[in-house]
């Protein structure tokens, strides 16, 4: 499973929001689970319930010092299918290139 999700605080301050981001980013890279970050979203690689675990922990991180917290997740979910964090980035590279 391969998701990619965005969590932050709702109100207050832009740069207070980069701070809560980083921390929710921190619980995904400690987690040891393939992940990825760019500008709009995390992406996370494992098994549907780790993977949710994951999710569920950044998003508590955030819900422990504020009252209201955004959650977007968007799920690829092929069972039987690893590595697709890079693979479906490395298919797109080899069209672009022909």
């Amino acid at each position: 499973m391969l998701i990619a999700f965005s969590v932050s605080p709702l109100g207050g301050e832009s740069e207070a929001v980069g701070a809560a981001v980083a921390e929710a980013v921190r619980v995904v890279r400690e987690s040891g689970l393939p992940n990825e970050t760019n500008a709009m979203h995390t992406l996370v690689e494992g098994e549907w319930d780790e993977v949710m675990a994951v999710v569920k922990r950044a998003t508590d991180v955030l819900l422990a010092k504020y009252p209201r917290v955004s959650l977007v997740l968007k799920a690829d979910i092929r069972p039987g299918h690893t590595g697709q964090l890079t693979a479906k980035v490395d298919r797109v590279e080899r069209h672009l290139a022909q």
